[in-house]
C-alpha cells in the first residue's frame, strides 16, 4: 500500500478548517485522496465533525470500532473490565455511563432489564463499543461465569468495601444501578463483591454517572492497557 494512502494521525483537513469549528473539513483537493478501507468516502467529501480523536478523522465507524478492539480487547485470562447497567426506569444516566466506559477503553457494556434507554448522554459513543442486552439478572450472571468475570456491584449498601483501599479484581464486571434505587435486590444477590465510594460531606450518595466515572477510572488506573504495536 502506498504511504499516502495509510490512515494519518494529523488529517490534512484539520489545518484548513475554520477556527473554533469542531472536527475537520473536506479532504483538501491538493492532497492525494486516500484509498485505504479505513476511510469513509462521504466523510472525505463532506468533512468529519464527529466527537472522535484526530487520528480517527475520516474513518468509517466500523473501522474505529475494530481498531479499538484490536488495541484494547483483552484475551483469556488477561485483565479486562466490562460494565453492566440496570435499566429499570429509563434512567438518563445510562448514556453518560456508556460514554465514560468508551472513553476509558471498556469494550463491552451490558444493559440489564429494559432494552431501550436514553441514548442522548452517550453522544453516539455506543456505536464504537459492543452493547449487550440481558432481560434478567441471571442472564448476566451466566455471561460473567462464561467469561470468568467477577461481578462487582458499585453501591453504598451496608458492608461495602471502600474503593479507596480495595484491590479490584483483574477481570471485573462492574455493575451500576439506577439513580433512584441503586442496585435491585436481584442484582444484590448476584454480586460477588460490593464496593462503595466513601462520602465525606452531607450527601448520602453521588450521582450514579459520576460514581461510574470514578469507579471505572480506578480500575483502569490499576490495570492500564497493555502496549500494542501500531
Amino acid at each position: 500500500m502506498e504511504e499516502n494512502n495509510k490512515p494519518v494521525d494529523a488529517p490534512p483537513g484539520l489545518a484548513d478548517y475554520a477556527a473554533g469549528a469542531v472536527g475537520v473539513g473536506p479532504w483538501p483537493a491538493n492532497q492525494p485522496m486516500p484509498t485505504d478501507p479505513h476511510y469513509d468516502p462521504e466523510l472525505l467529501r463532506d468533512g468529519d465533525t464527529r466527537n472522535v480523536p484526530d487520528r480517527y478523522r475520516y474513518w468509517r465507524q466500523e473501522a474505529i470500532r475494530d481498531e479499538l478492539d484490536r488495541l484494547l480487547q483483552s484475551g483469556p485470562g488477561e485483565p479486562t473490565l466490562e460494565v453492566a447497567i440496570e435499566n429499570v426506569g429509563h434512567d438518563f444516566n445510562t448514556g453518560s455511563i456508556i460514554r465514560t466506559a468508551n472513553g476509558l477503553g471498556v469494550r463491552h457494556v451490558h444493559i440489564v432489564g429494559r432494552r431501550r434507554f436514553n441514548r442522548r448522554g452517550a453522544m453516539v459513543t455506543d456505536r464504537y463499543l459492543h452493547l449487550h442486552h440481558h432481560p434478567e439478572v441471571q442472564d448476566l450472571v451466566s455471561y460473567a461465569a462464561q467469561q470468568e468475570l467477577t461481578i462487582v456491584g458499585m453501591d453504598n449498601f451496608s458492608g461495602a468495601e471502600p474503593l479507596e483501599t480495595v484491590t479490584l479484581p483483574s477481570r471485573t464486571l462492574m455493575v451500576f444501578g439506577e439513580e433512584s434505587q441503586g442496585l435491585t435486590p436481584a442484582m444484590q444477590n448476584a454480586l460477588e463483591r460490593l464496593v462503595q465510594i466513601t462520602q465525606y460531606g452531607s450527601t448520602r450518595s453521588l450521582n450514579v454517572g459520576h460514581a461510574a466515572a470514578i469507579s471505572i477510572w480506578a480500575w483502569r488506573r490499576a490495570y492500564p492497557p497493555r502496549p500494542t504495536n501500531s
